[in-house]
């Protein structure tokens, strides 16, 4: 039996959708992709872009509290977020995305 990706510390059931949607079906899963890899999917299947979601990964993976991410380390991960963000979501596809789900259309 694996573990369910909200057995992860600070991610909870909205987050595990996502991860679903992404191909990531358990904690193990998302342990061995890394934070920095499942954060891409996640993007590449249409998860809009936000900084926290990120560092709360981030932080979960590493079993910290999600508010635990200060100074520097999180200027790092900002810097880390953007390139992850600039390689990997694409604005246009995105905005696609949201309006087939607007009108009802989903993938098989």
């Amino acid at each position: 039996m694996t573990d369910p990706v909200s057995s992860i510390r600070n991610l909870g059931p909205a987050f595990e959708q996502s991860c679903a949607k992404a191909g990531i079906h358990s904690a193990e899963a998302l342990r061995d992709l890394g934070a920095d890899a499942a954060y891409a999917r996640l993007l590449q299947n249409g998860q809009r872009p936000h900084f926290i979601g990120y560092y709360v990964l981030v932080m979960g993976l590493q079993g910290r509290p999600w508010n635990d991410c200060k100074g520097e380390e999180k200027k790092a991960l900002r810097v880390k977020f953007d390139a992850i963000k600039a390689r990997a979501h694409d604005p246009v596809q995105s905005e696609f995305e949201r309006m087939m789900n607007l009108i009802g259309v989903r993938e098989a």
